[in-house]
Formats: structure tokens, C-alpha cells, sequence
């Protein structure tokens, strides 16, 4: 059979079994909270697969090895975002999904309103800034993937890239519309381990047309040197150089996919915390790291290797691995790549556009426009702002020119932005909410200039996500320098916030143990950042090499072996990111509902006093 037909038929098995979980999600969900957050239920492997498959997606399958493919080993240190998103997960999932238990929120704007506004006034601005976020980080990162799966559709069967990829996203919306999120966590489940066998599939496919290691080596040793060395720890005149600063602000961005709205519905949506740990270093770390360090370094590097050889033909980054899987792979093997290639996009998408409505469904419509609709209203209406949400993709993903990377860098420099609300919420506990909800706005508006104004794109070789989170935190700074005093004098808000924290930090205390390894992993955590994926990285072009890598590959491996280590530290033996049973019981018992699943009534305590530690607490 041809290459087309194989993928023909490998698609179609794929999407019958998209399509079984859309068909039976659609009769499970006939509640908005089965639809919006699986009811609380989903079990501790389904989410391991499942959000490991959203973290890393079609910009990972195709997007990723492409740019190695052109900026070389000092793009590739992207590939420690298989670190810098889980590290995000690390430090705020737990205590996300106890908040979430407790108080029975479903969306990270029930969260930040009631904390910062006791859901009136500016915590209510806090909540659409919220829906901001949600709407531009699922319209443009699903744009992302949609269109990546079109491109290699057309490649390996010939159907033109819009029809594809309107086809493609006509079957992920079946299944996300009719079931919600946890017809996307069992679709998901199955991509992540596409996508993992998928990466690892195209880079021996590489390997072998060399005839194995040391000849691939040898090729690879014989490069340009741009494509094997860092250019500079920083550049600030040149805005797009792939310099040790651009590249630490350009991971701010992808620290955003575990802190975007849509990991606070994952979070909310998990049965307990148990997966949280497993999920952050070995499936993401440890599992997808290997892939990534070793895998998709060999596709790019090899791409521009075959490029040179005139085994390929590509003008562009998104053609890298489209180009590979036409003219390097035939019969089975290609169909099974491409099912990788979709199920990786797939994922993504799904997840963005389900957690995407589900936040514009509750938020916004039933919010403001229609408080006391029921379950069934909820739900079609979060299938139409679905459908919304991936025509505006389509619409951004057409007309783009913007590389896959940069522009999927673009969608979580946003997610990034919601580190102001997280880290003051779970950790500082100092901004008023005038300073969120302003600190919030500007920062979004940071983000799109230094984005989408030709003059000041990465400006000072500084990537958005590093100068949205730098206008969010010094205007949150100096808003609350001029507002704390009036917001000190507000009893109900001193009261909420004095529930919350109170309850939050006696449920979560760590142990003596734990405290001395988090004063460790406060040195150790900035080093790793500064060497690894900051201005340091530059001291891998001096590094040994070891199995004939060259010096910055084997600095990536080297730093890819102890963040691994950091990663494990911070979240089992510094109790980070592991909840202990009687943590998890406590969350169960000592519940105090503030949002209500149908009309969003609100159940408070008139005054709510500081929590007791004792379970059953109400």
C-alpha cells in the first residue's frame, strides 16, 4: 500500500477511538461539573498521561526539531522545558487542587475573585482579566496546533492544508464538545504515548540513514558551528539571537502552560493530589526529557545535516519533519508517525479548547448573562464558545506568518502572566487586588506589544513572556504601595483571605525534614535556572564532550541529569508537590462551598474563622 494509504487507515482507527470517547462522554456529561471538570473524578494515571500529553504537543512534534533544524544546540536548550513546565506544577498544583476541594471552585476566576474581591468590585475585574487570558491562550495556542496537523496531513496524504486542518478540527471539537474534559483525558491518554514513541520513531529514522551513531555523530561534528554553539550569554542588540537571556525569559513563556487557566481545571479536576509528583518528574521530566535531549536533537540537527546532503528540501521550520516522514518513511512506520504527529496536536487543542469554553461558559455567560441556568444550558452553550474558540484558531492560525515555536511562545507567555495571581495567592500573600487586577491588564498588553510591534519585538533580546511577567509584578508592586492601606480597612476581605491562607498553610505545613530541603532548593533551583537554560549555558561551548557529542549537547545531557535530580528533591523530598494521606482526607472533610454548580449561588459563613485543623470542619 502507498504512504497516503497507511496513514488513511492509521487515521481512521485514531479517530474512531476520538470519536468513541466524544459518544460516550456525551452520556456521562449531564452535569455542567461532569462536563467542566470530570465531576472531580479523574484517577491518578489517566491524569499522568493526560496532562503530560497537553504539556507537550504538535509545537513539540513538529515545531521543535524544525528550529533546532535552523538555530542549532542553542535552540535546543528548549528542550528543558520538559523541566521548566513541571517545575510550575511542582510549586502550585497541590495547593491548587486543595483550594479547589474545599471551596469547590471550577475555574481559576472562583478562585482569584473570591480571594482578592470576595467576589465583588476588583475581584471581579480579576476574573476577566482571567477570561482574557483563557480566550487568548486557547485561541492562539490551538491555532498552533491546528495548524501544524494541516501541514503534515497535506505532506503525507495531499489534502490541502485548510481542508485538513478544518477536517482535523472538526473531529478533536466532536469529541471536546460532547464530553468535556474527561473525554479529553482518555483521548489524551492514548496521544501521550503516540507522541513519546512517535518523537523517539523519527529520530532513528535519522540515526539509521547514517548507519547508526558514530556515523551520525561523525556528520553532525562537521556542521557550521553556528549550529553547535551558544552565540552569546546575552544579546541585547540583536532581539531574536538565541542568547543564554533570551533563552531564560523564552522558557518564562513555557513556565506558563502549567500556570495558564487551563492546568487550574486540570488541577480542580484530579480525585487527590497523588499524581501531581509522579506526573512532573518522571513522566515529564525523566520520560519526555529523554526523548527531547536526545530524540528531537537528533531530528534537527540531522535535518540540517539531511538539508545539506540534499536528502531534504525545506525552506521553513514547520517542513522539518513533514519533509522527513515523505522522503525517509513508507508503509506502516508512516502512518504510525503521523498518528503521533495528530495525536500530539490533538491533544493540546483539546485541552485548550474544552478548558477554554468551560472558563467563558461559567465566567462570563453564566456569570453575567444568565445565573441561574441549568445543566444542560451550561453545557451546549460551553459547546457553541468552543466552536467560538476554534474558528477564532483557525482565523489566526491561516493568517500568521509567525514561526510555529514563536508563536505557540507567544500563547504561554500568557499562561505565564497568572504567576502575579498564583504565587501572591499560594506563597507571598502582599498584593491588593487593585494591584492584580491593573498589574493583570498590563501585562497582557506588555505581551502583545513586545510581540506584535515590529520595533520592539523581544526588545533588548528579551523574550514577551519576560517582559509581560516583569510589567506585571513591578506594577503589581507599586499599585499596592499606594492601595494596601485602604484594603487593610476591608473586614470582609481580611476575613477570606485570612480563612484561606490560614486553613491552606495548617493543611500543608511542611515537616522539619522538608523545610531543610527547601533551604537547600532555594540555592539550588536559581543555579539550575542560570546554567542550564540562563546567561551560563554559554560555558557549554568550552564543555568536555563524552560518546563524541559535541560540548553544548553534552552540557544539555549533564543539566537534563540534575534537573532531573532538583526535580525530584523539590517535589517528594521537599514535600512540594507529594500530599500525604491524611492531607488528602483533611481537603475531603473540611469543605466550605462558595460556588455553587447550578445558578452559581454563593454559600458563605457570615464570618469565617481561621481553620481548626480538625477534619469534619465546616
Amino acid at each position: 500500500m502507498s504512504e497516503a494509504t497507511w496513514v488513511w487507515l492509521f487515521s481512521g482507527v485514531y479517530w474512531a477511538y476520538c470519536l468513541f470517547w466524544g459518544v460516550r462522554g456525551f452520556f456521562w456529561a449531564k452535569t455542567s461539573a461532569r462536563w467542566t471538570v470530570a465531576d472531580r473524578s479523574i484517577p491518578m494515571w489517566l491524569f499522568i498521561l493526560a496532562s503530560t500529553a497537553t504539556s507537550y504537543s504538535g509545537w513539540t512534534y513538529i515545531g521543535h526539531p524544525g528550529l533546532v533544524a535552523y538555530a542549532g544546540l542553542a535552540y535546543a536548550f528548549a528542550s528543558f522545558y520538559v523541566l521548566t513546565i513541571p517545575i510550575t506544577g511542582t510549586f502550585f498544583h497541590k495547593k491548587l487542587w486543595m483550594l479547589g476541594k474545599r471551596y469547590h471552585f471550577v475555574t481559576p476566576g472562583d478562585l482569584y475573585s473570591y480571594y482578592y474581591g470576595n467576589e465583588r468590585g476588583w475581584g471581579e475585574v480579576i476574573r476577566w482579566m482571567i477570561v482574557v487570558v483563557a480566550f487568548l491562550y486557547s485561541s492562539f495556542y490551538t491555532a498552533v496546533q491546528l495548524l501544524a496537523s494541516g501541514a503534515i496531513f497535506h505532506v503525507t496524504t495531499g489534502v490541502p492544508v485548510i481542508v485538513g486542518s478544518l477536517f482535523l478540527a472538526a473531529v478533536v471539537y466532536f469529541y471536546v464538545a460532547a464530553g468535556g474534559i474527561r473525554s479529553v483525558a482518555w483521548v489524551d491518554a492514548l496521544q501521550a504515548i503516540l507522541l513519546w514513541l512517535g518523537i523517539i520513531a523519527i529520530g532513528l529514522v535519522v540515526m539509521h540513514h547514517y548507519g547508526g551513531w558514530d556515523p551520525f555523530i561523525a556528520r553532525i561534528n562537521r556542521l557550521e558551528a553556528k549550529y553547535l554553539t551558544v552565540p552569546a550569554a546575552w544579546s541585547p542588540g540583536t532581539p531574536s539571537a538565541w542568547s543564554g537571556m533570551f533563552q531564560l525569559t523564552y522558557m518564562m513563556s513555557l513556565m506558563g502552560i502549567m500556570a495558564s487557566p487551563a492546568f487550574h481545571i486540570w488541577s480542580f479536576s484530579n480525585k487527590d493530589p497523588r499524581p501531581f509528583p509522579w506526573q512532573h518528574v518522571f513522566a515529564s521530566t525523566l520520560l519526555v526529557g529523554f526523548a527531547l535531549i536526545f530524540f528531537t536533537a537528533i531530528q534537527g540537527l540531522g535535518g540540517r545535516a539531511l538539508l545539506e546532503d540534499g536528502v531534504l528540501a525545506f525552506t521553513k521550520d514547520s517542513e522539518v519533519v513533514p519533509e522527513m516522514v515523505k522522503k525517509m518513511m513508507g508503509g506502516p512506520l508512516a502512518g504510525f508517525v503521523v498518528i503521533g504527529a495528530l495525536a500530539a496536536m490533538q491533544s493540546t487543542a483539546a485541552a485548550y479548547m474544552g478548558t477554554g469554553g468551560s472558563i467563558l461558559m461559567r465566567d462570563a455567560y453564566v456569570r453575567y448573562f444568565r445565573p441561574n441556568a441549568g445543566h444542560a444550558e451550561q453545557i451546549w452553550v460551553g459547546r457553541l464558545l468552543v466552536l467560538i474558540i476554534v474558528s477564532v484558531a483557525m482565523y489566526v492560525g491561516l493568517t500568521n506568518t509567525a514561526a510555529l515555536v514563536m508563536l505557540g511562545g507567544l500563547a504561554t507567555a500568557f499562561g505565564f502572566l497568572l504567576y502575579l495571581p498564583l504565587v501572591d495567592t499560594l506563597y507571598l500573600r502582599k498584593f491588593t487586588r487593585q494591584g492584580v487586577a491593573i498589574g493583570l491588564a498590563l501585562g497582557i498588553v506588555a505581551v502583545i506589544t513586545t510581540f506584535a510591534v515590529a520595533k520592539i519585538k523581544y526588545a533588548f533580546n528579551i523574550h514577551s513572556a519576560g517582559w509581560g511577567g516583569l510589567v506585571a509584578f513591578v506594577t503589581a508592586t507599586i499599585v499596592t504601595l499606594f492601595t494596601r492601606r485602604r484594603e487593610q480597612a476591608r473586614a470582609d476581605l481580611a476575613t477570606v483571605r485570612q480563612d484561606m491562607t490560614r486553613w491552606l498553610d495548617d493543611v500543608d505545613a511542611p515537616s522539619a525534614e522538608q523545610k531543610k530541603w527547601r533551604r537547600v532548593m532555594w540555592w539550588v533551583v536559581p543555579i539550575w535556572f542560570i546554567f542550564a537554560i540562563g546567561p551560563g549555558m554559554v560555558l557549554g561551548n568550552n564543555f568536555i564532550s563524552f560518546v563524541s557529542l559535541p560540548p553544548v549537547w553534552a552540557w544539555q545531557v549533564v543539566w537534563w541529569v540534575l534537573g532531573f535530580v532538583m526535580m525530584w528533591a523539590l517535589a517528594f523530598k521537599a514535600g512540594l508537590a507529594q500530599a500525604t494521606q491524611k492531607q488528602i482526607d483533611r481537603a475531603n472533610a473540611e469543605t466550605r462551598a462558595v460556588v455553587a454548580e447550578v445558578g452559581l449561588g454563593r454559600k458563605m459563613a457570615a464570618a469565617p474563622a481561621p481553620s481548626t485543623g480538625r477534619p469534619g470542619g465546616r
